[in-house]
């Protein structure tokens, strides 16, 4: 993947919203996971191999190097899949402005231009953002492509009550999200309550309607790997359009361990229904050699699909500043100071 080939594609459509009635119908991009009923055979056959798990998973960074122009194409694949996000309790309206600035022009044109891709129309994959933070990001986004996605049902610790989850959901969307981000009941999956989270996830699909649905299973919380492999599948079958890794608030969040089992569930999960699924590591990723690494594990256990924003997404705050001083290195030769890329 070089950026000449990332300038020969066509230019993508607006991603839209219906649900089609079968997993080939309208194509990838119109794909939203109708999700199954509840299988326990399938949720309890889950075996994981932790060793070889944390084997594979250390391979990542030593297993694919691109260098030169094909860096730079990874680069700039990896900020159309970054979920740009402010969830910090002193946000206020300037800010999420200035975030959504951003998110219209996440590199300076002069980059761009320098690498020949000026005209690419170059765009984060959303604005990620608190309920009460909605309508400020959908006016200033308005007339762009780019999706404004809440956070919801009790972020981040999913323990307020279950009407209240819902009710925040059915505000989000009615204020202008088209992406929900929900937090599961971690006591569910401790518990091995299955039931229990299935029909959780399934009401918030339900109340997200037309808003895409992408779960946050917390997995820093779930204890083990095979914890993490079965919430990944109940969420799937209940009808997530993605599954997340963290709120980014907990302890520990996006590892490449626990990201392959994820991205492995996706895979069983596509075999079994044709439903594909989209995968969201969270939390930690803040380097531009971090995002080629997840970017890899992406094109390796599922394929060039999930390498776009309509599959896969970065949830971060800070990772844009430094893919975009890594682009101005490729450019220019030199590293900028930080302060030269201030949001992001």
């Amino acid at each position: 993947m070089t950026v000449e080939e990332i300038r020969s594609r066509p230019r993508p459509a607006p991603d839209p919203q219906p649900v089609p009635a079968s997993p080939t119908e309208a194509g990838d991009h119109a794909q939203r996971n109708a999700g199954t009923e509840l299988d326990l055979d399938w949720v309890g056959d889950v075996r994981v191999n932790t060793s070889a798990v944390e084997r594979r998973a250390a391979t990542m960074g030593k297993r694919r190097s691109v260098k030169k122009a094909w860096q730079a194409a990874w680069q700039l694949r990896a900020i159309t899949c970054i979920d740009l996000t402010t969830l910090a309790g002193d946000d206020t309206p300037g800010r999420v402005r200035r975030l959504c600035a951003k998110a219209r022009q996440p590199v300076r044109q002069e980059i761009l231009d320098g690498l020949g891709v000026g005209d690419l129309q170059l765009r984060v994959a959303s604005i990620c953002v608190y309920d009460a933070m909605i309508e400020t990001a959908v006016e200033a986004l308005a007339g762009s492509a780019v999706p404004v996605c809440a956070v919801s049902a009790g972020f981040p610790a999913g323990l307020s009550p279950f009407e209240q989850r819902l009710e925040e959901i059915h505000r989000s969307v009615a204020r202008g999200a088209q992406e929900i981000d929900i937090v599961v009941t971690r006591a569910h999956v401790l518990r091995g309550d299955w039931q229990a989270l299935y029909d959780e996830i399934r009401a918030f699909r339900q109340a997200c309607g037309e808003a895409h649905l992408k779960t946050i299973l917390a997995t820093g919380e779930l204890g083990t790997l095979r914890n993490v492999a079965r919430a990944s599948r109940v969420a799937m079958m209940a009808g997530a359009d993605f599954i997340k890794t963290s709120t980014g608030k907990e302890k520990v969040n996006a590892t490449l361990p626990v990201s392959l089992i994820m991205v492995r569930a996706i895979r069983e999960y596509e075999q079994r229904t044709g439903w594909r699924v989209g995968f969201k590591p969270a939390g930690g990723i803040s380097t531009a050699k971090q995002a080629v690494e997840w970017l890899s594990l992406m094109k390796e256990e599922l394929g060039d699909a999930w390498l776009r924003r309509e599959l896969f997404r970065f949830g971060a705050s800070s990772l844009l500043a430094d893919l975009e001083r890594q682009l101005e290195h490729h450019l220019t030769g030199h590293y900028s100071a930080s302060f030269r890329h201030p949001i992001g």
